[in-house]
C-alpha cells in the first residue's frame, strides 16, 4: 500500500534500525520504545491486522513466530519477553499493517492498560 508507513519501511524509503530481515519478514527497533527492548516484527507483504490473516497468508505469521525466538535470543531476553499485536483502533493499533511487538529487557507489569 502506497501510504502505509510499514510498507515504506519495507521498501526502504523510510529508514529503520533493522535487527532481522529475510524474504518474508522484517524486524526493527520501535522509535518510541515501551521497554528497554522494543522490536517490531512485520510481514513484508501488506496485511492490515490480525483480522486480515487468511489461509493464503497465514504461513507468514507462522514464520514470524519461528523468527521471534531467534530475535529474542539475539537480544539476550533469556529471562522472558512479551509478544503483543494490537488489532484495530480501539486496541491501540496506530499503523494498519500487521505487526508484533517484542517487549523485554526488564520485568514487565502484569496489569492491562
Amino acid at each position: 500500500m502506497s501510504n502505509c508507513l510499514f510498507c515504506k519501511i519495507v521498501e526502504g524509503s523510510i529508514p529503520s534500525t533493522k535487527v532481522y530481515e529475510d524474504d518474508m519478514v522484517l524486524a526493527f527497533r520501535d522509535i518510541a520504545p515501551q521497554a528497554p527492548t522494543h522490536i517490531l516484527v512485520i510481514p513484508k507483504a501488506h496485511i492490515p491486522s490480525v483480522n486480515g490473516v487468511t489461509a493464503e497468508n497465514s504461513g507468514v505469521v507462522a514464520h514470524i513466530f519461528e523468527v521471534i525466538p531467534q530475535i529474542a535470543a539475539a537480544e539476550k531476553l533469556a529471562n522472558g519477553y512479551r509478544v503483543v499485536s494490537n488489532c484495530g483502533d480501539d486496541a491501540g493499533q496506530t499503523v494498519h499493517h500487521l505487526h508484533f511487538h517484542i517487549l523485554g529487557g526488564k520485568k514487565l507489569a502484569l496489569e492491562m492498560a
